[in-house]
């Protein structure tokens, strides 16, 4: 995976990389919901031992994103309308007050060190990168709540934004779409460092509920038009 700027930590175990190519491969729509994937013809894909690639998958499909059809394969698990939707609710329920408490604890080195975040992600918006976008995206936001000091709540928020995985968004980096979120980060930054919570509780519900209409869609083999190649482990 391609550090941002130095922002994004890079996977620590073979698993972790496979993993993280996958989801790129999500993103990138090179990787379509509901077609068969076998772990050893991603193995052969990706130039490493099939061991680490179904421990990816296996850990993938712990967290929803995929699922194992009998003697075929995997196939990542398509998302309806009222999945996102749920999703959405349960992100909302979760990360705003999370979001909140995170703010009342951060001190001004947290925010010096968001502060790098925000730029790694200013740069890949305006690189028109979008999966590096998306990797620096999902690092400020986890790095952000982590600062409320709970682990398993921060982890299931992770869980659940993976869940609303944003299949091959290739033309959001045309339309402009990464620059405007970008902003955004900027805008809950500012009001995290002045300490507003009300705020920052009304940015962080806005931000979510653009990443519900212009992001989160349904996953169609219609609209993931093939991507970038998988960069190699």
């Amino acid at each position: 995976m391609t550090d941002v700027e130095g922002a994004v930590l890079r996977p620590t175990t073979l698993r972790d990389r496979v993993i993280a190519i996958v989801r790129q491969a999500l993103v990138s729509g090179e990787i379509r919901p509901g077609e068969m994937y076998s772990a050893a013809a991603l193995a052969a894909r990706l130039g490493v031992s099939s061991s680490p690639v179904r421990e990816a998958l296996l850990t993938l499909v712990s967290e929803g994103l995929m699922e194992p059809v009998r003697n075929r394969g995997y196939r990542v698990v398509p998302m309806s309308e009222q999945d996102l939707d749920e999703v959405y609710q349960m992100r909302v329920l979760l990360e705003v007050p999370a979001t909140l408490q995170a703010a009342e604890q951060a001190n001004p080195d947290d925010i010096a060190s968001l502060e790098t975040l925000v730029h790694a992600a200013d740069s890949a918006a305006q690189d028109r990168d979008l999966i590096r976008f998306v990797e620096a995206d999902r690092h400020f936001h986890l790095s952000l709540l982590s600062l409320c000091g709970n682990k398993r709540l921060v982890g299931a928020i992770a869980s659940l934004r993976d869940q609303a995985r944003l299949y091959g968004l290739a033309s959001h980096a045309e339309r402009g779409t990464l620059i405007e979120s970008a902003r955004e980060h900027h805008e809950i930054l500012d009001a995290l460092a002045a300490k507003d919570l009300k705020k920052v509780d009304l940015l962080i519900r806005a931000h979510l509920r653009h990443t519900r209409s212009d992001w989160a869609q349904p996953a169609r083999r219609s609209d993931a038009e093939p991507g970038p190649k998988t960069p190699a482990v």
